[in-house]
């Protein structure tokens, strides 16, 4: 049995995830820390998710800090499990994206590996996504094999469900197969709206959604775009959903009520997962549910709603919290790439086959 750490900051900004797990047949989380991420360094981040001046040189600043960050939660994790740097057999980072743009070509995830590998003194493997998009693939999203290994049930079609900044889907078929993709907005508009209208970081609970009329005519609207009307393999990020695409929107719409376009957001993330569901594997028995969205229960109960023949559970109901699916992911997707076990699959991402993926610093 060897040991992994796996770190992880999305879409949505947030913090840093940092997962210790125990890799035997199947991975298990042995313990986790989450680090807040530091107002300063979150701004710097998200300017460098548009061109902008001199960000060449921003870029390697913000993930210096972003890597000293990391390696100091590492360290804190492992004085708390009182184990040493030669007890980790490596670190999965996934790093912070700043760019993602498979049909250009080209994903960014800035977390400067070889810094992490000096500062920890251990084994760092990162650059998981570019090995798919030199592929053909769209680089994302990387969890469904994971989630396929953890969750997947012979003779019962199941999804699994992540909604961070963004969600997506994995789908676990009968036969013990698994596809997916992202269905496009998560938390990233939902998240934005509040802070630019109520200063807050996140709507807890979505109580502030649930407060809120759905406008059916802005719903519409924000549905057209054609990134919902396309099948997977496909992968989306703040490229395309952001606040000023929102606010365009809102433009043709002025006299919707803060609370209503809130809400309106929430219908927004919950109908493109049900659509895209419906579409793909449509007699889905369960779907779990992991990342931040999970905790939004007006979306959980909306989720319910519109999947009455669906069990919709958080992936707590098997033992993973989901706070830590995706740091754990990353952990094992470092025992994959030691071992050369692929870590895409190619119905998910589009790529031209089975590739091992991560790049590796030896400490």
């Amino acid at each position: 049995m060897a040991l992994y750490l796996g770190v992880m900051s999305g879409t949505s900004l947030d913090g840093l995830d940092i997962a210790l797990i125990e890799q035997h047949t199947q991975p298990r989380l042995l313990a986790c820390l989450y680090i807040p991420m530091p107002p300063s360094l979150r701004s710097d981040l998200l300017s460098l998710c548009t061109s902008g001046v001199d960000e060449l040189a921003r870029a390697s600043l913000a993930e210096n800090q972003w890597v000293e960050l990391a390696a100091q939660g590492i360290q804190r994790l492992l004085a708390e499990q009182k184990l040493d740097a030669a007890d980790i057999r490596a670190i999965g980072s996934h790093g912070q994206t700043v760019r993602h743009e498979p049909l250009r070509g080209f994903t960014v995830q800035i977390g400067n590996p070889a810094l992490l590998a000096e500062l920890t003194g251990i084994t760092v493997i990162g650059d998981f996504r570019r090995r798919d998009v030199a592929a053909g693939g769209q680089g994302a999203p990387l969890v469904p094999a994971f989630h396929q290994s953890l969750f997947s049930d012979l003779g019962q079609p199941r999804a699994v469900l992540n909604v961070g900044g963004f969600s997506n889907l994995s789908l676990l078929h009968a036969d013990g197969s698994v596809s997916g993709f992202d269905c496009g907005p998560g938390n990233v508009l939902l998240d934005a709206w509040i802070g630019r209208q109520r200063g807050d970081a996140f709507d807890a609970d979505g109580d502030w959604a649930a407060s809120g009329t759905l406008d059916g005519a802005l719903l519409d609207r924000l549905l057209a775009n054609e990134f919902f009307q396309a099948r997977g393999p496909k992968s989306t990020g703040r490229e395309l959903f952001n606040l000023p695409w929102l606010e365009g929107h809102l433009a043709q719409h002025p006299a919707v009520a803060a609370a209503d376009v809130q809400r309106t957001l929430l219908e927004l993330t919950a109908l493109s997962i049900v659509d895209s569901l419906r579409a793909a594997q449509p007699h889905t028995h369960e779907l779990l549910v992991c990342g931040g969205g999970a905790h939004n229960q007006a979306l959980m109960q909306r989720l319910e709603q519109l999947l009455p023949g669906t069990t919709v559970a958080s992936t707590e109901a098997y033992g993973v919290s989901p706070d830590w699916v995706e740091a754990m992911a990353f952990a094992w997707l470092a025992h994959c790439c030691l071992e050369r076990i692929p870590g895409n699959r190619p119905e998910v991402t589009g790529a031209r086959g089975l590739r091992v993926l991560g790049a590796i610093y030896p400490a």
